[in-house]
């Protein structure tokens, strides 16, 4: 069975965030970073994974998504310094 993912990425500590999902963290996380689709992320330089959850079904991924959108930014920043204290970038540790 296929993991799914719902991440937060941010520019630095308490910056810009950003909240997606993905079936390929590793990938996606690189897409951002290399900034090879325009948008959001590549604009505001959102490129650190600072946060992931780790959800068996596609389904359950798109709801936590959803509903880390709809958080006030206080409960994302709560949620991230609680798993990530030091708000160090991820991607280098899931690489490994």
């Amino acid at each position: 069975m296929e993991n799914h993912f719902v991440y937060i990425l941010a520019s630095k500590r308490n910056g810009t965030l950003y909240i997606g999902s993905t079936s390929d963290l590793i990938k996606r996380v690189w897409q951002h970073k290399s900034k090879i689709i325009p948008g959001f992320t590549a604009e505001y330089n959102v490129t650190n994974l600072v946060y992931y959850e780790i959800h068996q079904q596609y389904i359950e991924a798109a709801r936590r998504e959803k509903r880390f959108k709809n958080w006030c930014r206080r409960w994302k920043i709560n949620l991230i310094e609680k798993f990530n204290p030091a708000w160090n970038d991820l991607y280098y540790e899931i690489c490994s």
